[in-house]
């Protein structure tokens, strides 16, 4: 049993591998295509991309386009000449017996990212680079068989490799989200992390406190939610601790996730780089591009998550809040931008956060509930007119919810201000008209005790009087005025 004492002494050290899958229509060496999510198996396929004797790849110019901006994203050069090589090992997923990769000449070098936290801090997470290679198939385990899926065999790729500056379950979690949001953003890949569209291998050690080097570490494979890189990083840790607490020592090696057990399991041992006899690849000339054409190229790329950031820390929002106007930036790209609708509305402040706070709270959850039917009204000119009423104080913000969850039902809009004086919605802020309903309140005898109290510094009863003006007005009564006048007549 690892305690809390016995955690304290060691330090967590976390390398990161990231396999994006780029968007591209066809595979990186073959004219197959390139989508496989909810194909049949072994659907499609290339003779090229299972190296049949006679194929000759040749090179998906998409890919190496998108291999460019992302890096771009990783704020990492972009080399001028780069080059494909053989890693050879044998698996029933790579019927090869090799992989196309990059070994020696990489296509992005070193970059670094800025990784923010949920508690408001930050990291920074340096990348040692990232390198273009073709993925493998999927094997699917049934008990004593195991089934095999080419469909993703030669699929263009792009294995971006961190340094081991991560230190904790959390920090791995919030890196590989902020790697997902750049990538997605910079419409490097599709996103889709259930069908595989990024995978993360999180490497993990520990050592013991001031160490002068890294502990062992183990690899945890094909890693496909942010939550399962918390709790694999999480687990492995704590297991590596257990064995050196023991006085036994640390295997290198590659172990895999069970989500349904919440714990890894081995799988194999651990190569090195010479066990897979790396060596150039004759049949595919070297990438070489100009800084002409690799400027050309990202400057293409739209303005990345880590911009998007910076606008909206200027609202003062959460962790939390901005994660959730990201992720729904990209889920519904091409059909609504919450982000624009706040940077329209930056030069007043107060109703860009406004906005932004309604889109977390208020909207992103009815798109997002599946009983939910959209039509073609312009939600965030809706959101803008409720605004504006609500500065006026003709709209409570409690009446605000109920006229948006009516309105945005409509195939198309009224005009806002009227419908909701129909419904009743619109709060009345005539001075005298309530200065008179007070009257009446502050009058009964129902009220005499609560004036006394208030008179005599018990705030809390303002509360009661408020609401028995609101009962008396119908509902109608705009509430702050109705304080703001109680407070005045009784002070």
């Amino acid at each position: 049993m690892v305690t809390d004492d016995i955690l304290e002494k060691y330090d967590m050290t976390v390398g990161i591998e990231c396999h994006v899958q780029l968007a591209t229509k066809s595979k990186l060496f073959s004219g197959a295509d390139n989508d496989e999510r909810d194909k049949s198996p072994n659907s499609v396929v290339s003779p090229i991309d299972y190296a049949l004797p006679g194929m000759l790849p040749v090179l998906n110019r998409g890919a190496v386009d998108l291999a460019i901006k992302a890096g771009k994203a990783l704020n990492s050069k972009v080399a001028h000449i780069s080059r494909f090589d053989r890693k050879h090992y044998f698996y029933p997923d790579l019927p090869k017996g090799y992989q196309t990769t990059q070994m020696y000449l990489p296509i992005i070098g070193a970059g670094v990212i800025n990784v923010p936290l949920e508690d408001g801090g930050s990291i920074e997470v340096r990348i040692n680079h990232a390198h273009m290679e073709e993925d493998a198939g999927k094997l699917t385990h049934y008990g004593s068989f195991s089934l095999v899926d080419l469909n993703r065999a030669g699929t263009p790729l792009i294995e971006i490799v961190s340094e081991p500056d991560i230190h904790s379950a959390l920090q791995a979690k919030a890196y590989a989200t902020e790697l997902y949001h750049l990538m997605t953003y910079a419409g490097v890949t599709r996103g889709d992390l259930f069908h595989g569209n990024m995978r993360f291998d999180v490497n993990v050690s520990a050592a013991l406190k001031g160490a002068d080097k890294l502990g062992t570490r183990a690899e945890v494979k094909n890693l496909n939610s942010f939550r399962s890189v918390e709790r694999a990083a999480d687990y492995e840790f704590r297991r590596q601790i257990e064995i050196l607490e023991s006085g036994e020592k640390v295997v290198q090696e590659t172990r895999g996730w069970d989500d349904n057990k919440q714990k890894t399991t081995s799988q194999r041992s651990k190569e090195d780089a010479q066990d897979y006899r790396y060596m150039p690849d004759a049949d595919i000339p070297p990438i070489v591009l100009s800084d002409e054409e690799i400027l050309a190229i990202q400057s293409d790329v739209p303005r990345l998550s880590s911009e998007w950031r910076k606008i909206l820390q200027r609202l003062d929002l959460n962790y939390l809040q901005i994660e959730t106007l990201l992720d729904a930036e990209f889920e519904y790209h091409g059909k609504i931008s919450f982000l624009e609708s706040i940077e329209k509305a930056m030069d007043d402040i107060k109703k860009a956060k406004f906005i932004a706070n309604w889109n977390v709270n208020m909207f992103i959850p009815v798109l997002r509930d599946e009983t939910f039917v959209r039509t073609g009204i312009d939600y965030l000119a809706l959101e803008s007119a409720i605004y504006d009423l609500i500065e006026q104080a003709k709209l409570s913000s409690t009446n605000a919810k109920t006229l948006f969850n009516e309105l945005i039902k409509f195939d198309e809009l009224p005009n806002i201000e009227d419908y909701a004086t129909e419904r009743g919605f619109i709060q009345n802020s005539d001075i005298d008209a309530i200065s008179g309903i007070i009257d009446e309140v502050l009058s009964d005898i129902s009220s005499v005790q609560a004036v006394a109290d208030f008179k005599n510094g018990n705030e809390k009863v303002i509360g009661f009087l408020v609401g028995q003006v609101m009962k008396k007005s119908g509902g109608k009564a705009n509430p702050g005025l109705v304080q703001k006048i109680i407070r005045e007549k009784i002070a």
